[in-house]
């Protein structure tokens, strides 16, 4: 039954978001729809515990250009 209401009301994908603090560390996560408001936030292509406290790996960033070529393969299907 629950699959039929998952096709009536299509949800879209979730995404990962880190809080930078002005060190560039990490200072939390947050999986949401849409970008979270306020500052420091960055998208990331998944969220690992152990990046608490510590800098953010370079290649975590979801660069826009990937992000705008998920959203439109998935409009297209």
């Amino acid at each position: 039954m629950t699959s039929i209401w998952n096709l009536l009301f299509k949800r879209q994908p979730q995404r990962q978001f880190v809080r930078l603090d002005a060190q560039g560390l990490c200072q939390a996560f947050k999986r949401c729809e849409q970008a979270p408001s306020g500052s420091g936030w960055v998208e990331v292509g998944e969220i690992r515990l152990h990046w608490l406290n510590r800098a953010l790996p370079a290649n975590a960033r979801v660069s826009p250009h990937a992000r705008l070529k998920r959203v439109h393969s998935a409009l297209a299907a």
